[in-house]
């Protein structure tokens, strides 16, 4: 199962639609995994619109009908890797330990909010993983985004891609 992870889109105030690349990332997926912070509703239609199947929360930045549409916190059991999605795991000293704390249930973290990618492991196998964003780049040198394999109970072929300067 091709996993599409994404993070803080900020439409349309940081681009006024996504990268083409992304949307044709979007449509490849089996799920396409949103971390929050799409702005607004039009930014949650264009992605769900290219998915076949989403899975997604809402961010501090979302409006107040994304807030009611989408939760904080989504999980999922995609090909048997227990997936979580979450906007913001706080400050990154101690990030780990906290989320292993947070999330006892689950083998991967989806997390946003501070456009930094991110890809590491807490005590205890979980998994930690933030894709960037493809649309405001804040102090990172690319926009980003990542691709997963969820295969048999297992994540592979987890892969930080970038994105060409917006114009």
């Amino acid at each position: 199962m091709r996993l599409l992870l994404i993070s803080d889109t900020h439409l349309p105030k940081r681009a006024k639609t996504l990268p083409a690349a992304l949307l044709e990332e979007c449509a490849r997926a089996d799920v396409v995994i949103h971390a929050g912070d799409w702005t607004d509703e039009d930014a949650y239609a264009l992605v769900a619109e290219h998915a076949r199947e989403l899975l997604g929360v809402h961010g501090n930045n979302d409006t107040p009908g994304l807030c009611a549409r989408l939760p904080e916190v989504a999980r999922a059991v995609l090909e048997g890797v227990r997936v979580g999605v979450v906007h913001e795991t706080g400050a990154a000293a101690g990030r780990e330990a906290r989320c292993a704390r947070r999330f006892p249930d689950l083998d991967v973290l989806v997390f946003g909010h501070s456009h930094i990618p991110w890809d590491t492991t807490a005590p205890g196998g979980l998994r930690l993983l933030n894709p960037g964003s493809p649309t405001d780049r804040r102090r990172q040198p690319f926009h980003t985004y990542m691709t997963a394999v969820a295969s048999g109970g297992a994540l592979t072929e987890v892969r930080l891609h970038r994105l060409p300067a917006l114009r």
